[in-house]
C-alpha cells in the first residue's frame, strides 16, 4: 500500500494539474470500489472549480470552491493518471474545461473514493481519531513519550499505528527505526526519551528524503506523471535480507540484515546495531 511519501508524491502531482482549473465532465463507472462510491459524486464535481489539496496520513482531499473535498484512497493499487486514458479499470475520470484529463485507476479495487463538506472533513469515518503528522510540529519525542508510556507493544506497531502518527507504513516504519538504532521488537514504554527523540527526527528524515525522490515504486504504484519512484534505491534494511547493513562488516562479523515478521508483516533489521 503507498505510504505517506508515494500520497504526498501523487498529491503534489494533482495539485499541479487540477488547482484552479474547473471541472467540465466527471465519469464515474463503478458504483464501488472498496466501499460504495456517492451516487450523486459526479454532479457535485461537474462545475466546480478545484481550490487544492490536502493530505491526511494515507489519504487526499481535493477541495472545491462549491464547499465540498473528494476523499481519496489509493489503497493497494490505486493510480492517478494525468492526461492519457487508461484502458481498463478506470473508475473514474475528470476533465476540466481547459482540457485537462485525470483518471483513478484502481485494479484491486481497494481504494476509496467518498464525499465530506470541506469543513468537516477531520471527522470523517475514515480520518477521526487520526494521530499527528509526522512532519508536522506535533510529532516529537516527547509526543512519542508520552505515547509509549507504560507500553509493552514492540516500537515498530505503535509507529505503524494510525491513531498515533498518521501515513508510515511497513517500508518507512523499517527504515527510520535503522536509523535511529532502534529495534523493532524493543518494548516501546522502555525506549529513553533520547532514543524517542532521535527516532522521531529519523521518522521525519526519512520521509523528507522519501518525498524528494518521488516515493518508492513497488507493484503498482507510480506518479501522476507516469514516473516511478526511486527512494527503494536508497532503502537501507527494507528488503535487503541477508545483505550487510552500512555499519557492519558483514558475515562473519554479524549476520547481516534479517527479516522477521511481526503482526503479519515483514521487517528488517540490523539485529548488531539495532537495540
Amino acid at each position: 500500500m503507498p505510504e505517506l511519501p508515494e500520497v504526498e508524491t501523487v498529491m503534489r502531482g494533482l495539485d499541479g494539474h487540477l488547482t484552479g482549473r474547473r471541472i467540465a465532465h466527471v465519469s464515474l463507472r463503478r458504483a464501488d470500489i472498496r466501499w460504495p462510491v456517492p451516487p450523486e459524486l459526479p454532479r457535485v464535481l461537474t462545475g466546480a472549480t478545484v481550490q487544492g489539496f490536502r493530505r491526511r496520513g494515507k489519504f487526499m482531499l481535493m477541495r472545491l470552491d462549491n464547499g465540498w473535498s473528494m476523499l481519496i484512497h489509493l489503497g493497494m493499487s490505486g493510480r492517478m493518471l494525468l492526461d492519457k486514458p487508461e484502458a481498463v479499470h478506470e473508475h473514474l475520470t475528470i476533465e476540466t474545461e481547459d482540457g485537462g484529463r485525470v483518471g483513478f485507476v484502481d485494479p484491486r479495487r481497494f481504494g476509496a473514493l467518498d464525499l465530506v463538506r470541506s469543513v468537516e472533513e477531520d471527522s470523517h469515518k475514515l480520518l477521526a481519531g487520526m494521530g499527528p503528522e509526522p512532519l508536522g510540529n506535533e510529532f516529537s519525542g516527547a509526543y512519542l513519550a508520552g505515547v509509549v508510556k507504560g507500553r509493552s507493544a514492540p516500537i515498530k506497531a505503535i509507529l505503524l499505528d494510525q491513531k498515533v502518527v498518521a501515513g508510515i507504513g511497513n517500508i518507512y516504519a523499517s527504515e527510520a527505526l535503522f536509523r535511529a538504532h532502534i529495534s523493532p521488537t524493543r518494548a516501546a514504554g522502555k525506549i529513553s526519551r533520547p532514543r524517542l527523540e532521535a527516532l522521531a527526527e529519523a521518522v521525519r528524515a526519512t520521509l523528507i528524503e522519501a518525498i524528494a525522490a518521488g516515493g518508492s515504486s513497488l507493484r503498482d504504484y507510480v506518479q501522476p506523471s507516469g514516473e516511478l519512484g526511486y527512494f527503494q534505491h536508497a532503502w537501507k534494511v527494507y528488503g535487503r535480507a541477508g545483505q550487510a547493513c552500512e555499519h557492519c562488516p558483514g558475515a562473519p562479523e554479524c549476520e547481516g540484515i534479517r527479516q522477521i515478521t511481526q503482526s503479519g508483516r515483514s521487517t528488517f533489521f540490523c539485529a548488531k546495531t539495532q537495540r
